[in-house]
């Protein structure tokens, strides 16, 4: 069973994410977020919120447990790269290049347990609007009937208040 979950568009050079992707890269899922937690890089954050997100697309998805995963690929590719200029000497310009980096990770089980189906989860079916729409009627004109009923049986005329021009 392969789990997958990735991270586009993240603003820390690949070169940067790799030194840390590295280090948890092969490792039990838990054992990886231990590592994390304690490594004094700021690609750690990213990197642990990535491994939790295929956590928990593995046990709602499929329905594994935590404890039986572990990290099978952690792949750090090249992103965008914002290009800008820094004015220097003599009139002249240098390039600045703030580089980005898309990392995927795929889990899979230590032990299979033999599941390999996705979780059915069943979804009503759609309102329509117009079928609340001529429900909304139905009540509106039943409401106006007994509105009526009850104005008749009391022998109390309707009155009508109006506003005097001025």
């Amino acid at each position: 069973m392969e789990i997958k979950a990735s991270l586009k568009n993240l603003r820390m050079s690949a070169q940067k994410t790799r030194l840390v992707a590295d280090v948890v890269r092969k490792l039990n899922v838990l054992d990886a977020l231990d590592q994390l937690k304690f490594a004094d890089k700021l690609a750690a954050k990213p990197l642990a919120t990535l491994i939790n997100s295929a956590i928990a697309n593995a046990e709602n998805t499929y329905g594994l447990k935590k404890d039986n995963l572990k990290i099978k690929e952690l792949k750090v590719d090249e992103g965008f790269t914002l290009k800008r200029w820094m004015p220097r000497a003599h009139g002249r310009a240098t390039s600045i290049r703030k580089r980005g980096c898309n990392i995927t990770l795929k889990l899979e089980e230590i032990k299979a347990s033999g599941k390999i189906e996705k979780k059915v989860v069943k979804v009503e079916e759609p309102v329509k609007l117009d079928k609340i729409i001529k429900e909304s009627e139905k009540t509106a004109s039943d409401k106006k009937d007994a509105g009526d009923k009850i104005k008749a049986a009391s022998g109390e005329k309707a009155r009508m208040f109006r506003r005097k021009a001025g």
